[in-house]
């Protein structure tokens, strides 16, 4: 444990932090993964919706830097591209 005032508040900081970002990053989780299922499901339709609700999910991840702007890129990407590949069949 700490001694100083200012280690004290750190630590409260910290934990502060840490579960905002464990929340957003489980609606990231939660997101990307209906949409991945939609996919192996094959509803192009459902897979559509929950895409756009992932890439707002991710945008809003970046923006407050819970994960860094170009690993949100590469996660819409790919996705998209996944849903492209499925509505193609």
């Amino acid at each position: 444990m700490p001694i100083k005032k200012s280690a004290k508040k750190y630590m409260r900081v910290t934990a502060k932090n840490t579960l905002r970002n464990k929340i957003v990053t489980g609606v990231v989780k939660s997101a990307v993964k209906k949409t991945r299922e939609a996919v192996a499901k094959g509803s192009v339709d459902e897979a559509q919706e929950t895409l756009k609700k992932a890439i707002k999910a991710l945008d809003k991840a970046a923006q407050k830097k819970v994960i860094k702007k170009n690993t949100a890129a590469r996660k819409k990407s790919r996705l998209n591209a996944l849903v492209k590949k499925a509505a193609k069949k």
